[in-house]
């Protein structure tokens, strides 16, 4: 019985690197904001009586910390790009200048894969034809589909990310007994951040354990240190 024919973009789309660009951005937002927003909380909340000055701090942390996220994720992004850009315009220029140099540029890599020297040099040939540019983009300086720089994607994913973890220790803040709500804080981003580091390693097809120790020890030295620093300064307002 003949075996169903796979759809070649389906199966590479099913991998888990596919999925690295958004992942990183919206893992690293969500973590921030969770951590941030918390750690912002329980240095305020170690250092008052009342709600209202931790609910105050807490929406200006997450205002500014989402802007501050979106606009850091498009700037270091867009920076990435430029760079690209730069090095495929120069290999563009290359092409036109010294063709024969580059195809041997590019035979020489794939006989380094592992190719024999004739067959290297009769796929670098075959590939030129279809598309000189776009194979030197992707063997010759490494960018592809995958690596591509996304500067909006980057962005969105991380401000949004961001502000959906720090609006989790808001909730918290606005319904949690102000007596010791640092200590409500510290248990439930602990949850937060376990239930975060999960999903990130499942999404990404890692370990779960793995994941939600490594996020878990970071954010409790963040929310410790930002707690110390709350009762150092020992003002209460």
């Amino acid at each position: 019985m003949r075996a169903p024919m796979l759809n070649i973009d389906t199966y590479l789309d099913s991998h888990y690197v596919h999925r690295s660009n958004w992942l990183r951005a919206a893992v690293l937002g969500a973590n921030d904001g969770l951590i941030s927003i918390s750690s912002l909380a329980i240095g305020v909340a170690a250092a008052s009586v009342e709600r209202d000055p931790i609910v105050i701090a807490t929406i200006a942390g997450l205002v500014a910390g989402a802007l501050s996220m979106s606009a850091g994720e498009y700037v270091s992004v867009s920076s990435q790009t430029d760079t690209e850009q730069a090095d495929i315009e120069r290999e563009r220029q290359e092409l036109a200048a010294m063709p024969q140099e580059e195809l041997a540029i590019l035979a020489q890599i794939y006989e380094r894969r592992g190719l024999k020297p004739e067959t290297a040099r009769q796929v670098a040939i075959e590939l030129t034809e279809k598309d000189a540019l776009g194979t030197h983009i992707r063997d010759e300086l490494g960018i592809n589909e995958i690596t591509k720089a996304r500067p909006i994607q980057a962005a969105m994913a991380s401000g949004a990310a961001f502000t959906a973890g720090g609006a989790l220790p808001l909730l918290v803040i606005l319904f949690a007994p102000v007596q010791g709500l640092e200590f409500w804080l510290y248990g439930s981003t602990m949850v937060f951040l376990m239930v975060l580091g999960a999903i990130a390693a499942r999404t990404g097809g890692s370990g779960v354990w793995k994941g939600m120790l490594r996020i878990t020890v970071w954010g409790t030295i963040a929310m410790l240190v930002s707690a110390l620093v709350g009762y150092l300064f020992g003002v209460r307002v």
